[in-house]
């Protein structure tokens, strides 16, 4: 009587392709990094590193909003002009003289910016869930809208921080430092951070996914579609908010330009971070680590002299396309 060899145990499937998705960010980080050394030897320094980061700060910020529209199936496309609108309304505010103490003051500024910010995202996402018109269009409406009112405001000028009080306040929100580290790299990492947290450890952030995965399916489970993605447009605005907390610090003014393309600059992070533009997938650290990436191309490209500084934009638009043809290749792989 012939006995059956046995069979060897089944090895577990490893996902290799959502690993390589959610590594390949950083992979491309240190590469640069390597790039850069051999570019300028002042590359690696820690003040230019530092000065490097802190600059993707606003830009870093933004994307972790936009991890959540995107993640969730929706795109926003007004986050630029936000950034505009949200800014001058604060520094109108902190130059009106409404509250005398300079403390105080400056403190219902951040609340009203942030107020703002929440505002606009919450326009945001209920034009496109009770209105359900595309978010493509509803947030490029929106983003002439942001940018009109900006113009408006500043009636084509400059709208420039005045009181010197406030001013001397604010500004260590964003060159100072604690325990040697700038604040705006501990507003990012506090930002993330919290995040990461709601997007994977909490209710919300699972119906996020979910939602943006299938959004037929998720109905038909009983999720609140509507809500879940009107409050993703939310934190995009919260994002913004912060974002503007770190801005108007640093220059102290605003025009119809401030923000132009950063909407651009905030969707690469997030594709280039390993989210997918289909959604039912977001990756907060890759996010960032996207902002930092395309800062660190920005740097490497004025340290070395090889391409001109005005092509920043174009060098952009392409890590783009080159990172959402990686992301085709990956899933046709899976």
């Amino acid at each position: 009587m012939s006995t059956a060899a046995p069979t060897a145990p089944a090895r577990p499937r490893v996902a290799r392709e959502i690993d390589l998705r959610a590594v390949a960010p950083f992979l491309a980080l240190a590469l640069l990094l390597v790039l850069g050394t051999l570019a300028n030897d002042n590359f690696l320094s820690i003040a230019n590193l530092t000065n490097v980061i802190t600059r993707s700060a606003f830009i870093a910020i933004i994307a972790v909003g936009a991890t959540y529209v995107i993640s969730s199936g929706g795109l926003d496309l007004s986050v630029g002009s936000m950034v505009a609108f949200v800014a001058s309304l604060m520094i109108l505010f902190l130059n009106s003289g409404t509250i005398a103490d300079p403390t105080t003051n400056l403190l219902a500024g951040v609340v009203l910016a942030i107020v703002i910010g929440a505002l606009c995202g919450l326009a945001n996402g209920l034009i496109v869930t009770l209105g359900r018109i595309e978010p493509f269009i509803v947030t490029l409406g929106t983003m002439g809208i942001f940018r009109g009112l900006t113009t408006w405001l500043s009636q084509g000028g400059a709208i420039t921080l005045r009181d010197r009080d406030v001013q001397s306040l604010y500004r260590p929100v964003y060159f100072g430092e604690i325990l040697g580290v700038p604040i705006p790299i501990l507003f990012i990492a506090a930002t993330a951070a919290l995040a990461a947290f709601v997007l994977y450890r909490t209710r919300y952030g699972r119906h996020l996914l979910a939602v943006g995965s299938n959004e037929d399916v998720a109905r038909y489970s009983g999720l609140p579609v509507g809500r879940v993605r009107t409050l993703a447009y939310v934190v995009q605005g919260l994002c913004v908010a912060v974002a503007v907390l770190l801005y108007v610090p640093r220059l102290g003014s605003t025009t119809a330009t401030t923000g132009t393309l950063w909407e651009l600059q905030a969707i690469t992070a997030v594709v280039v971070g390993g989210t997918a533009l289909r959604g039912g997938v977001g990756r907060i650290w890759g996010t960032v680590c996207g902002a930092f990436i395309l800062e660190i191309v920005g740097n490497i490209m004025l340290l070395s002299n090889f391409v001109s500084e005005y092509l920043i934009a174009a060098i952009q638009g392409a890590i783009i396309i080159v990172a959402m043809l990686v992301q085709r290749s990956l899933a046709r792989r899976s």
